[in-house]
């Protein structure tokens, strides 16, 4: 019996410590796939349809005063002055129309060459939505600034800027007599008096600048916010005056804008979706409309449109952003198998977005071209890339696209028509409200913003611990 219990008493601490390891190993393995599921869920598939909203990013939107956003469509709507830069069209007049009744969320402008810019309006449409529509949005409102990620500065600087052009009075470049100024002026004073600015210097801060000219006079106290863009075309060069110590830079500086911290955008389509199955066979094989002749740059498309105004299937038109220009582009681009995107006073323009809209292949020209969304999609599944020296050799561009097949070109547009809402704002709402696409243009914004937290966190605190007096050189950070 003695030996029994000796027997057992010897036979308890194996098992023990058997029991011990293997409860060791399954801790270990449960770590193991907790770890690796977390990471999967950090890194989901970047394919846009496959990107699930599973957190969000938290938003604060600073309370900026109603006179810098709502309120300044409600100027518009209540100005019976038009816009002195669209030519007037007999048969389809484009004016501003006034409301008949003041509404809290006025419908933005249906003037091209403001809509193109209306990101700033479906983004603060969104964030503006009663929660209980906002259940696809993944932009997460939160009304504390110590619980948020980023903060949102709803200031329709295109519409404040696109007024002040549209008035003809010249005053842009001033800052005497310049409402647009004076607006940006009272968005920078209220925000870098807030706390949530101070504790970041504006690093995480969301600002949107669509339109080129957009918050132009205070560019420089922006610079380490996180910039909303379509594109960083020509803001790595200053102009004379810039050079010569002037206090206005041409354009915001390589300092000032990356895409290590920004966003490249969508513009807004001004061209109505044609779904695939409303194709039908085009029978032109390049289109393109717009001004030859662009104030700012726009060489390369100078010489593009000489090399193929003559050319068999190609259609070249001059053209202004009116209604009926409208409705030119609408046949033209439904009715080519090609759309040539040329750079003009910018890399990007809403013709891009136009054409994917319209199923008509982009032919994008350009050697350094900055795109929204990428990592997220691949522009080179549905469009045709071309160097600039390629695109200038005579004949060179036409024979290359004559060399597509009918199924290449059929494999192009089905692609075309998977990503047509990924670039679309509108949801439908003629206030802008939501509920949103959930694989539009809004969100995936916001999912790229949302890559850039941690860096911005990074960044604010390297800031704090920052000894007092020292000073760090601004640096160009290029991928």
């Amino acid at each position: 019996m003695a030996t029994k219990i000796t027997s057992m008493a010897i036979t308890r601490p194996l098992c023990s410590v058997s029991c011990l390891l293997l409860s060791s190993s399954l801790l270990f393995i449960v770590s193991l796939l907790f770890f690796f599921s977390n990471s999967l869920l950090s890194y989901p598939n970047p394919t846009i349809s496959h990107y699930t909203i599973q957190n969000g990013i938290n938003v604060f939107v600073a309370e900026l005063p109603r006179s810098l956003n709502y309120g300044l469509l409600e100027k518009y709507w209540s100005s019976s002055s038009p816009d002195s830069r669209i030519p007037t069209d007999p048969d389809h007049p484009t004016r501003k129309t006034s409301l008949h009744k003041p509404e809290k969320y006025p419908p933005y402008p249906e003037n091209p060459l403001i809509k193109q810019y209306s990101a700033e309006y479906w983004i603060m449409g969104d964030l503006e939505t009663p929660p209980e529509k906002r259940i696809g949005s993944f932009a997460k409102r939160v009304f504390t600034e110590s619980d948020a990620d980023v903060v949102f500065v709803p200031f329709f600087a295109t519409l404040s800027a696109e007024t002040e052009l549209g008035n003809g009075k010249g005053t842009f470049r001033k800052k005497t007599g310049n409402e647009d100024y004076q607006r940006q002026r009272q968005v920078l004073d209220f925000v870098k008096n807030t706390k949530a600015w101070k504790r970041s210097g504006g690093r995480d801060h969301v600002f949107v600048l669509t339109d080129p000219v957009a918050l132009w006079h205070v560019r420089e106290e922006i610079a380490l916010s996180i910039l909303l863009v379509v594109d960083f075309g020509g803001w790595f060069r200053q102009d004379s005056k810039s050079s010569n110590g002037s206090s206005l830079p041409e354009r915001i500086e390589h300092t000032q804008v990356s895409v290590i911290k920004d966003v490249i955008v969508p513009y807004t389509h001004l061209l109505p979706k044609l779904d695939l199955s409303q194709n039908q066979r085009r029978h032109s094989l390049l289109y393109f409309k717009g001004a030859k002749h662009r104030h700012r740059g726009g060489l390369i498309r100078e010489k593009l449109w000489d090399l193929l105004v003559d050319e068999h299937g190609v259609v070249m038109e001059e053209g202004f952003p009116n209604a009926t220009g409208r409705e030119q582009s609408i046949r033209g681009m439904r009715n080519s198998e090609f759309c040539l995107h040329p750079a003009g006073d910018t890399p990007t323009s809403c013709r891009l977005f136009d054409a994917i809209q319209s199923l008509c292949i982009p032919v994008i020209v350009s050697d350094t071209i900055e795109l929204p969304f990428e990592g997220m999609i691949d522009y080179s599944e549905f469009s045709v890339f071309v160097s600039v020296s390629d695109a200038l050799t005579p004949k060179w561009l036409a024979n290359h696209l004559k060399r597509f097949s009918e199924r290449d070109k059929e494999t192009l547009r089905s692609r075309i028509a998977k990503v047509q809402t990924v670039f679309a704002y509108d949801n439908g709402q003629a206030n802008g409200m939501g509920p949103i696409q959930p694989d539009g243009a809004v969100n995936n914004i916001w999912k790229k913003v949302q890559q850039k937290v941690p860096m911005v966190k990074e960044a604010v605190m390297r800031e704090r611990r920052k000894p007092a007096g020292a000073s760090v050189p601004l640096r160009c950070q290029c991928i």
